[in-house]
């Protein structure tokens, strides 16, 4: 599968693609949902990895405000040819409630980032973010178990992190985020389903106990937007640290930068999402 370059020079760009997608009324029909779509490239990596599998379906994002996210499931539940869906910013914890059934992972998590349309016109909610955040790590040959891990962020995608970080063996995870009862519920979690987990919680960099960390991760929106704030002071990112990233528009954000420039090795946001197709593809029940 072709993937637009993530970091300047690691590759040749992609050449256009000449020939259309061809849509008929046999393909199946897949979107995106997230309220403002301009950072979206999954759509492309999906639509990219689909063809290479020989699959006919098609995807494209749509731009859904929370108050219009009950309507947009009613509506999908009645379109035969639509065979589920992702959410990304800010729906994922939402359709939790929406959906009729929740698999493992997306209960253990508390959010949703693809749903299954069911021929009955049931909803299946399940999350692989954490499992493709681990995926990418692993292309990038970095190790988690035993290692120390910087978060920012336990949103949805923030908290599918934490699990499967959680559960790979990392430890300890000090989870860096301004609600602090948000937090908690993350930290919480994770202890009930792993009662090994070393994890703490912060609202403020100066309550770490320690400043330097194998992995720092940024799972906030922070940095998608030019002007926004670092998600992790600089000053918390040392040559020997693993950078990652959930952003993947741009692909390159500040903390990638500025860890780059320290000599940082850096995952950027778009090595969680190329493992992912296949992923969906499976819980589609489009491929084995």
């Amino acid at each position: 599968m072709c993937i637009p370059a993530t970091e300047p020079m690691a590759q040749p760009p992609c050449r256009a693609e000449t020939k259309p997608m061809k849509i008929t009324g046999k393909t199946r029909i897949m979107f995106i949902l997230a309220d403002a779509v301009d950072h979206i490239v999954g759509s492309d990596v999906l639509n990219r990895a689909f063809a290479d599998l020989k699959l006919d379906v098609a995807v494209s994002p749509l731009s859904i405000k929370p108050g219009d996210l009950v309507g947009m499931l009613d509506m999908i539940r009645r379109i035969d040819n639509i065979v589920g869906f992702g959410v990304t910013i800010p729906h994922k914890i939402a359709v939790v409630e929406l959906v009729d059934e929740l698999t493992d992972a997306a209960r253990d998590i508390g959010a949703v980032n693809f749903v299954r349309c069911d021929a009955d016109g049931r909803l299946v909610g399940h999350n692989i973010d954490g499992e493709g955040f681990l995926a990418g790590l692993a292309e990038h040959q970095v190790e988690i178990p035993g290692k120390s891990v910087l978060q920012a962020g336990a949103g949805g995608v923030g908290r599918a992190i934490a699990f499967a970080l959680a559960g790979a063996g990392a430890g300890p995870i000090h989870l860096l985020n301004r609600n602090m009862e948000r937090a908690r519920q993350v930290a919480d979690a994770i202890r009930e389903r792993n009662p090994q987990a070393d994890i703490h919680v912060h609202a403020d960099e100066d309550d770490l106990p320690d400043k330097a960390f194998d992995l720092v991760v940024n799972a906030t929106s922070l940095g998608m937007h030019e002007g926004d704030a670092m998600p992790v002071s600089s000053s918390l990112l040392r040559s020997s640290s693993t950078v990652a990233e959930v952003i993947m528009t741009p692909a390159i954000t500040p903390m990638l930068a500025a860890a780059g420039r320290i000599g940082c090795r850096t995952v950027p946001g778009l090595a969680m999402m190329q493992p992912q197709p296949l992923l969906v593809a499976r819980f589609l029940a489009l491929a084995d």
